[in-house]
């Protein structure tokens, strides 16, 4: 048995069984990858796939068994790199980070900019997508972070540590009706359309939450995955726009007013998640401390190592309890 076989039936696996695409993304040929798998197969003895003609149909019973145990022994592999390479050469390697927009846009590049400073030699990697796809990548191991406010907590095999809270305002033109409001009331907003975020991205569900529970039901009429593009069709005239406080440039934004709207909506929270049991090499220490700098290395390794998941997730809400609101 050779690890190059475990990467192979574990990247088709992670393809949907299409063994073109897994050899296009592990630099080889996809009969080579067959080959590989048949060998690998003959030699454990059972079918890891099942096979309609020449291709692949399905993981077999065994093989499903067998790709777990996979998919922890590469970890472990990856781990040891890491290892090898921290105490090789400290502050040279690899970062990757699986965020959204909005947290790409606004809340990372002075982190970023900070963590060049102190570590040239890292390379930094930012890969975006929604909040569920982030959170796979990071706990298949294809990012070291993911760093999201949405949908995070599904994933039980992720240390979800809090990084800060946030609220929203409400974007009008000049001359707005809602401008002459001294308060905004959720009946206020509900009256007029409204143009924010997609579902399932930068804290829409507590949106949505506030206008259910006062019995309101908003007319959103555009979402979108960019404050930019809410921006956009706020000047044109489409609606209102609801988007995160920090998304409001007062710059580049001056052409658009910004309504406090924190006493509508409760605060939403965005976390940082890594695949437990990960090597965490110490720029990557680094990078959190100075994103949050109440995530320490000593904070970090003590809800790491709560092997229960709701227990860990109690202690990650203790310690987000402690947080203020940006």
């Amino acid at each position: 048995m050779k690890l190059r076989q475990l990467h192979y039936i574990h990247e088709v696996a992670q393809r949907g069984l299409n063994v073109t695409a897994a050899a296009e993304a592990l630099f080889t040929s996809q009969p080579g990858v067959s080959k590989q798998i048949r060998l690998l197969e003959d030699e454990l003895g059972v079918d890891i796939f099942q096979r309609n003609g020449k291709h692949l149909s399905e993981v077999t019973p065994a093989g499903k068994r067998i790709l777990e145990y996979t998919s922890r022994l590469l970890a472990e592999a990856e781990n040891i790199k890491n290892i090898a390479e921290e105490f090789h050469d400290t502050d040279r390697g690899d970062l990757i980070i699986a965020t959204t927009h909005t947290q790409a846009r606004y809340a990372l590049p002075p982190v970023i900019q900070k963590f060049r400073t102190r570590f040239p030699k890292v390379t930094l990697h930012l890969h975006q997508g929604s909040p569920p796809q982030i959170a796979k990548m990071a706990a298949e191991g294809q990012a070291d972070f993911a760093i999201a406010t949405e949908a995070m907590e599904h994933f039980e095999q992720l240390v979800m540590l809090p990084t800060y809270h946030w609220n929203r305002c409400v974007l009008v033109k000049p001359g707005h009706l809602l401008a002459e409001k001294k308060k905004l009331t959720l009946k206020d907003v509900a009256a007029h359309p409204i143009v924010t975020y997609t579902f399932g991205f930068t804290g829409r569900s507590k949106l949505d939450q506030a206008f259910a529970a006062h019995g309101l039901k908003p007319d959103v009429v555009l979402t979108a995955v960019d404050a930019d593009v809410i921006k956009t069709y706020v000047r044109a005239g489409l609606g209102i726009g609801i988007i995160a406080n920090m998304a409001y440039d007062e710059r580049t934004d001056k052409d658009l007013l910004r309504l406090p709207a924190d006493h509508l909506f409760e605060p939403s929270t965005t976390h940082i998640g890594f695949r437990r049991g990960m090597f965490l090499r110490g720029y990557m220490y680094e990078f959190m401390r100075i994103f949050a700098a109440h995530l320490t290395q000593e904070k970090v390794d003590e809800i790491a190592a709560i092997s229960d998941s709701g227990e860990r997730t109690q202690r990650s809400q203790a310690l987000m309890a402690t947080l203020k609101t940006a």
